[in-house]
């Protein structure tokens, strides 16, 4: 592979998903850590974390990289090239891009000259992506080939419905990526397909809607997501939406099956906490149903019944299990979907949540729930952090102010199903240098199985 010989660390990629399975396991974490919206006027920053359970640092921020301004709101990120340039000798995963939802500015972080210490390689000012191509608050990012797309979730003045942003790999700005935002009301996550020619893009709200925080009269006013879309992906323009309606509530986090040849795919809604599946039919026709529905739970304090909020979901690198997390509730979920139109429940865990349930987990008061995941290649292990964006956190979860935000590691079953909670591996962001900070998006080195797209 190319780069210096850390093939582990700076490979383009892998061959097939069964040859990612087949990876070292992973010693290193990289993940986010943010200030923003804490009061504590300190840059946000990428951490280290040593993953290597025999290592004497194991579960340990090892090394802190500050971006240099304050404010920025890291939120996702992602590898320069992915397994989509398996085979270009051209292309080493080298590269994270770290966007600023508020800020918008792209920071690429040079993950491979010393991995354990992370250094910033150039930072993409808000600024000038906004003069450019008039667009803001950068989200997903994906390998395209040699070259990456951002999608950005609003205009330069934060209004919806955004677009994407496009840059070469010498992470120059290249302009929109799009021809056409179609009849679009909102972007969030996407994820493409290329041998069925589609791209499938969600919805969350407009930066002005979802920045100061939620407002649950916002969603009667039509002001947040309820619709998915499906792309002409050559073409580069929407070719068909579905309404979601009551059953997809702000549907966020899409993940299309790994395997290239599939047509089937998943999105979380997260107000109506459900799971949507959607395929092509014999006939060539996009489907889609319900195959979960999580219940709201009755709370105290609550005047209404506390909904799940699904804010992430994840597909093991097989296709047989795909993982959720209860942001709200506090769990997270394992179902089989070898039968994609009939998942089942194979395990559940607990971590902080409204419902009480887990208030404390290996020593640490868990403030807030179970909000990012990144499962290891072989299935095993599942990262957990708390914190999902700065003023939601703050709403729903006041005292993660003072107690920050933490990781554990969840043990899965990769066979049968099956989860629990690791005794030994946890990170507590309550304890940080400069004071609590919160922990988002995690990412290995030699790639996850949220950011590979095989062709």
């Amino acid at each position: 592979m190319a780069g210096n010989g850390m093939s582990e660390c700076c490979g383009p990629g892998y061959a097939s998903p069964a040859d990612a399975m087949k990876a070292p396991r992973e010693k290193l974490l990289y993940s986010i850590a943010i200030y923003t919206g804490t009061g504590i006027q300190k840059p946000d920053y990428l951490v280290t974390i040593d993953a290597d359970p025999d290592s004497p640092a194991y579960s340990q921020v090892i090394s802190r990289l500050e971006m240099p301004g304050i404010g920025d709101e890291l939120h996702h990120m992602g590898w320069n090239a992915c397994s989509s340039c398996h085979g270009d000798a051209d292309m080493e995963r080298k590269y994270l891009i770290v966007p600023g939802v508020r800020s918008t500015n792209l920071h690429i972080v040079d993950c491979a000259t010393d991995p354990r210490n992370p250094r910033l390689h150039k930072v993409i000012e808000g600024s000038k992506i906004k003069a450019k191509t008039n667009l803001s608050a950068p989200h997903t990012v994906h390998c395209l080939g040699s070259d990456i797309i951002i999608s950005m979730l609003g205009d330069a003045q934060g209004n919806a419905p955004g677009g994407y942003l496009h840059l070469n790999k010498d992470f120059e700005i290249v302009g929109r990526w799009e021809n056409s935002m179609g009849d679009i009301k909102f972007g969030y996550d996407f994820w493409y397909q290329p041998r069925h020619n589609v791209m499938v893009s969600s919805e969350w709200a407009a930066p002005n809607t979802f920045m100061p925080g939620f407002d649950l009269e916002e969603v009667g006013h039509l002001k947040y997501g309820r619709e998915l879309h499906f792309w002409d992906f050559e073409k580069k323009e929407p070719k068909q939406t579905f309404y979601l309606g009551e059953d997809g509530l702000i549907p966020l986090e899409v993940r299309f099956h790994h395997d290239p040849a599939s047509s089937h795919g998943f999105v979380g809604a997260a107000l109506s906490a459900n799971i949507i599946h959607w395929w092509k039919d014999e006939g060539g026709e996009w489907q889609w149903e319900k195959i979960v529905d999580v219940e709201n739970e009755p709370h105290p304090e609550w005047p209404i019944p506390v909904p799940g909020v699904i804010s992430v979901i994840l597909l093991s690198m097989d296709d047989q299990f795909l993982y959720l997390c209860n942001w709200l509730h506090g769990d997270i979920r394992q179902y089989d979907i070898s039968d994609p139109h009939n998942a089942k429940l194979t395990g559940q865990v607990w971590m902080g949540g409204l419902l009480g349930r887990a208030p404390e987990v290996n020593g640490v008061k868990v403030t807030g729930g179970p909000q990012m995941i990144q499962l290891s290649l072989d299935g095993k292990r599942l990262y957990v952090t708390t914190s999902l964006f700065s003023t939601w956190d703050n709403q729903f979860y006041p005292e993660i102010r003072t107690n920050g935000g933490c990781m554990l590691m969840v043990n899965c079953d990769s066979d049968k199903g099956g989860m629990q909670i690791d005794p030994d591996f946890v990170v507590d962001f309550g304890k940080e240098p400069n004071g609590p900070s919160r922990c988002h998006e995690t990412r290995y080195p030699g790639g996850d199985c949220t950011s590979d797209i095989w062709l």
